[in-house]
């Protein structure tokens, strides 16, 4: 699976909070979601966000409340895929149910806003098209990236007759 898209770049510690705040979590709507993402931390990145885009952050990225709202809400937005250089369990595994893949990447922090990227997540490799600089990290795993493609856990299983 390959992705390309403009980079939106967060600093560490981004909390559920800051991707979606508490006050939104009484609907369950991505697009309603994605209307308020990042609101309280970058009060214009809703209206700058493209279809295919990507986030890159730093240190815990989606640390906090646990909450699915959050990575459906980045959905939401179009976002097509997370690199940090690390993630909050708990964001780790509520992206993979709503079918949001990320990548872990020491060497995001040489990733600036607005650089064009290219992911193989099958691969592990992430490329730099505005730097010309190619970075290397875990390969997604092949299962988890058959739930991405199937839209998230949910209609994985549905997928395969398992629910």
């Amino acid at each position: 699976m390959v992705l390309k898209g403009r980079v939106h770049k967060f600093g560490d510690d981004v909390n559920t909070d800051d991707i979606i705040a508490a006050k939104y979590l009484n609907v369950f709507d991505e697009k309603e979601l994605a209307s308020h993402c990042m609101e309280t931390i970058s009060p214009d990145f809703v209206k700058n966000a493209r279809q295919g885009d990507i986030i890159v952050a730093g240190r815990n990225f989606g640390c906090g409340s646990s909450r699915e709202h959050a990575p459906l809400a980045i959905k939401g937005c179009g976002i097509s895929a997370v690199i940090a250089e690390s993630f909050a369990a708990i964001f780790f595994r509520n992206a993979i149910n709503i079918g949001l893949p990320f990548l872990e990447c020491e060497a995001a922090k040489e990733i600036d806003d607005r650089d064009e990227i290219e992911l193989d997540l099958s691969g592990g490799v992430i490329r730099n098209l505005t730097k010309n600089k190619q970075y290397t990290t875990q390969a997604f795993p092949e299962f988890l990236q058959e739930i991405v493609k199937a839209g998230g856990l949910m209609k994985w299983l549905r997928k395969r007759n398992t629910i």
